[in-house]
């Protein structure tokens, strides 16, 4: 598959980029775990960003390109489902929106103003009041809420819920895509400049094998992805998926133990992307739901 970008394509996604950069540093002050990305939001909002997959020139191949650099920001910001799903539902709903997965707390339930929630094989969506979410304390790297109200649910047809099923696992896949290279990324740093024995980190063969590994991890995760993306198959968003949240199991161990002490600071931001990454795994039931979708959709 051709993943050449034409010029509109390039020009948004270098307007994405231009963005993000503005978000890509934790703040010096910060030592805590979520860095909420409200601005980050608006900004995206004031530009119409979240509609973009609904652009015949653009579509959500590019939807995922934007998903996936915005993922690599410090700030946990609700674009994956907004970019990528919202355009999915019957309806107009909106945004931010968030995932309520069998009465489990979510990330960014407790903002949203649309929420799709699933329950076993049913696929509802629902406008929250405000007395119908509630935040919670979490060690996960997003602002996490959960439902505690119960509002009026609008329950989906079977081949709607096929559908955001689909896009969800595309928008959780691209997510995790920027996650896991942010991360990379952080890692590559620390293991440039922390010396051991009066070298880099990064010069032992050892570490350098491993990120190696786990660059070659990422790329699969990458290329999936803007497949799924680019195709809306949902055999394509299953394998996505899958592979997604099986290298960021790996791969985040792997991060944290290159970073030794440091990796187990605040100080440090990997913690930013991985304990995202953290909360990802579980999402969708997990790599077992997606073996399972897999299974359905590629070996039926």
């Amino acid at each position: 598959m051709d993943f050449t970008l034409d010029s509109d394509q390039t020009a948004l996604t270098d307007a994405i980029d231009r963005i993000a950069a503005q978000y890509d540093a934790k703040p010096t002050e910060f030592h805590g775990f979520a860095l909420a990305g409200t601005a980050l939001e608006n900004e995206l909002a004031e530009g119409e960003y979240f509609d973009i997959a609904q652009i015949p020139e653009y579509g959500p191949l590019t939807a995922a390109l934007a998903v996936e650099r915005l993922a690599r920001t410090a700030y946990a910001a609700e674009t994956a489902l907004s970019m990528l799903l919202r355009a999915q539902l019957p309806g107009e709903w909106p945004r931010p929106l968030a995932v309520v997965e069998n009465g489990r707390p979510g990330r960014f339930v407790a903002t949203a103003k649309t929420l799709i929630v699933i329950d076993g094989s049913k696929i509802s969506l629902a406008q929250p009041a405000a007395g119908d979410v509630e935040a919670v304390e979490s060690l996960f790297a997003y602002p996490m809420g959960r439902l505690i109200g119960q509002p009026q649910l609008t329950a989906l047809s079977d081949a709607d819920a096929a559908t955001v099923r689909t896009w969800l696992r595309v928008a959780l896949a691209a997510e995790a895509s920027g996650l896991i290279q942010a991360a990379i990324d952080s890692t590559v740093e620390h293991l440039s400049v922390r010396k051991q024995f009066g070298r880099p980190l990064g010069s032992f063969q050892a570490l350098r094998h491993r990120m190696a590994e786990c660059a070659v991890l990422a790329g699969g995760v990458r290329h999936l992805t803007r497949k799924a993306a680019a195709s809306g198959d949902a055999g394509d968003a299953a394998l996505a998926a899958l592979h997604a949240q099986d290298t960021a199991t790996r791969l985040v161990y792997e991060m944290h133990q290159m970073l030794g002490a440091m990796g187990m600071t605040l100080e440090h931001p990997l913690h930013l992307w991985t304990y995202r990454l953290k909360a990802l795994l579980s999402e969708l039931g997990g790599r077992g739901g997606q073996a399972q979708a897999v299974a359905e959709h590629c070996f039926a």
